[in-house]
């Protein structure tokens, strides 16, 4: 679970926009898809999901100079129907073919009903919820499955046969903060006490590991040989598994969301969990952090501050974190 750092700087979104939007353009990405990449990396941060926004900056643009992730990948449309894409990412960043065809996914559930798209020959998409939350604005439903490639070592168990694949669900209310499942598979280290005191833990987690795997790996086809080294020279492990439903073939939109912030609003009127001060679904959180961090600035660690420095200095770009070390908290 994604916690907000204890100590740090406050930085508003657009700083954080341009800044990312200047490391990728200098590592050779266009401006139109640095921008993408900023604004996907600090809507991320805004809504707390810290793990995969704007730190994962320097991690990317390192891959890109060191001449592993393609900066300029052509996205190559390889099949498509009315409600059905295979999207190559031609060895880039997975944000670029996901965005882009979620965006066609949407257009054609607004069609359709449902539109389901793969994505392959990329590297890392990022946090799933950014693709599954693009729906709701639409009033649609989104999922989004990713998959990297792997051989499972034959020393392991078989809870190795799941890797580290996410998966995110996002539904819309009205009121109410949309339902957003945003999720890994691996819930418990794998100790022997553990198993013992709750194999059910395991087995479920294995279940939807394997699940993803085939989804957002297999059936999107990230186990070609052409993807793959000697034949591709890009770190091109990953691909996506991205569904969009649009709710008024189902329901009425209205009576739909009207049911939602009744079932929301009442969940959230039961008792927090121990330890929390408020009772939240999946989304709960990242609604209200989005708000707060909108017109706070969004907390960034001083290990997050220096990766963004580190990165931006080796290519020569100016930062203005001094600037808000006036909004510094915790010691």
């Amino acid at each position: 679970m994604n916690v907000p750092p204890k100590t740090g700087i406050r930085v508003p979104p657009e700083e954080l926009r341009t800044l990312v939007s200047a490391v990728f353009e200098k590592v050779g990405t266009s401006r139109a898809d640095a921008e993408l990449m900023a604004h996907l990396l600090v809507l991320t941060d805004l809504r707390g999901v810290f793990s995969h926004g704007t730190r994962y900056t320097q991690h990317y643009a390192q891959m890109m100079l060191d001449g592993k992730v393609n900066p300029r990948p052509a996205i190559r449309v390889v099949s498509q129907t009315a409600s059905t894409q295979v999207l190559d990412g031609d060895g880039g960043m997975g944000h670029f073919p996901c965005f882009r065809g979620t965006q066609w996914a949407i257009a054609q559930a607004r069609e359709h009903g449902v539109a389901v798209l793969t994505t392959r020959n990329h590297f890392h998409f990022g946090g799933a919820s950014k693709y599954s939350r693009m729906a709701l604005e639409h009033d649609m439903i989104g999922l989004a499955i990713s998959s990297h490639r792997f051989r499972p070592n034959p020393e392991s168990t078989i809870l190795g046969a799941g890797g580290g694949s996410p998966m995110s669900i996002a539904v819309p209310a009205g009121d109410q903060p949309p339902l957003v499942l945003d999720m890994g598979a691996s819930f418990l280290p794998l100790r022997p006490e553990l198993f013992e005191q709750y194999p059910w833990v395991f087995f479920k987690g294995l279940g939807l590991a394997a699940l993803f795997q085939a989804l957002g790996g297999i059936l999107a086809g990230i186990y070609k040989p052409e993807f793959q080294a000697p034949l591709s020279k890009w770190e091109s492990n990953q691909g996506a598994f991205i569904a969009i439903f649009d709710v008024k073939c189902f329901m009425p939109v209205e009576e739909f969301k009207k049911e939602m912030d009744r079932y929301i609003g009442e969940a959230r009127r039961l008792k927090p969990l121990p330890g929390y001060d408020r009772a939240e679904l999946p989304g709960g959180l990242e609604w209200q952090r989005e708000k707060d961090y909108a017109r706070d600035g969004i907390p960034v660690s001083p290990e997050h501050q220096k990766s963004l420095e580190e990165i931006a200095a080796h290519l020569g770009i100016e930062t203005s974190f001094a600037r808000y070390a006036h909004t510094r908290f915790g010691t």
